[in-house]
Parts: structure tokens; sequence; C-alpha cells
């Protein structure tokens, strides 16, 4: 009975390998969804009706667009990443899980950050799950290009990743300077998002040349 269970998923091939990718990213896309619903829940809104009483709430309001620049960063490497994926594995699902887990953790820090005005401390617990996200995303990728060996796609794309280098040392440099003062960080922060905010093609440069 096993052994024909095994012989009708390897007649199945790229079908079932398919079919678990499209999973693996249809629940990717809903978790990132709901991240960014519950941080628009968490904005507060004003009790007054004129311009000064949005004033209380524009910390919230800030942290919210650079938190919602960083996830859709991430949605958007990770689409592009998975086009290169042609079958999922047990590590690829859990580090995929891992990279959500951290980035299921950006409206709490969010709202603490907006809660308490940019202090050092939010600022530097902001950095750090910044700086778990992004070492996820690299354990991702990393099991990706193992699985799918020195052909890869991906690694091909990725060359020296030179983006996904410097970026963790930046967000290390902005937790340090939480010491000095939080806005310090929250430029570092910017500076980050604005690096990968700059349109990459390489992967989809790769997948061109691939199909000719």
């Amino acid at each position: 009975m096993q052994s024909r269970s095994l012989a009708v998923l390897r007649s199945c091939g790229p079908c079932y390998a398919k079919m678990r990718k499209e999973r693996l990213e249809a629940f990717s896309d809903g978790v990132l969804a709901i991240i960014i619903t519950i941080m628009i829940l968490g904005l507060k809104i004003p009790s007054g009706d004129k311009l000064d009483d949005l004033r209380p709430v524009i910390p919230g309001f800030l942290s919210y667009v650079l938190s919602f620049i960083y996830i859709g960063i991430y949605w958007n490497n990770h689409h592009h990443m998975m086009h290169t994926v042609k079958h999922v594995t047990g590590d690829i699902l859990w580090a995929n899980l891992h990279l959500l887990f951290w980035l299921s953790l950006v409206p709490f820090i969010t709202g603490w950050v907006g809660e308490n005005h940019f202090r050092p401390i939010p600022m530097a617990l902001y950095g750090i799950v910044l700086l778990m996200s992004a070492l996820a995303y690299y354990i991702l990728q990393t099991r990706i290009i193992i699985n799918h060996g020195p052909d890869s796609i991906l690694l091909k794309a990725i060359g020296y990743d030179l983006k996904g280098k410097i970026s963790p040392i930046l967000y290390l440099m902005a937790i340090f300077s939480t010491m000095i003062s939080g806005w310090i960080a929250g430029a570092i922060y910017l500076l980050v998002a604005f690096i990968w905010l700059i349109p990459d093609k390489r992967i989809e440069i790769i997948l061109k040349n691939e199909m000719h």
C-alpha cells in the first residue's frame, strides 16, 4: 500500500510540487494581508474634528507608514523569490513560517513605537524585529538554494547580494544608535527601506533568460 502511494506521488511529479508551492504562497499572502489589517486597525481615531486633533496620532501614523513599507517590501521580494521555486520541501515550509513569525510581530512593535513617540527602547526593539526578519528571509533564501542545487535560479539571481549583506549591518547600527537618539535609528530604518524600494530586476532578468 505504501509503495503504491509513493508511485502515485511520483506520477504526479511537477503538479504535486506546484500544488504545495501555491499553498505556501497563498498562506504567506494571507498572513501578510492580516498583518497590514491589524496595523491599520491599531491606529487611533482623533476624538475631535480639527486639524490640531491629529497631532497626538501623528507618531502612530508615521510608524504605520514605515512598517507598511517594510511589509510591502517583504511581500514584493517573497513574490519574486517564489517564482524561482520549482518544488517545496519541509525545511522550506518551516523557514517560511519562521519568517512569518517575525513579521507577525511588526504590528505589536509598530503600535508600541507610535504610542511612545519613537523613544529609544521601543525603537531598539523595532530594529531587533527587523533584523530577525532579515535573517529569517536569508535562511529561507538559503534553504531554497540548497534544495534546488547549483543550478538554482535564485542563486543565479542574487549574486553577491550586496543589499542583503549590508541591511543587517545597518540594523545593528540603528539598534545601537538608540542609546543616543531614537530618531537616528528611525533615519537608518528609512535608509534601509529606501535601499530596498529601488526596483531590483535580477530575478525577472534571470527568469526571462531561462525562458529563452
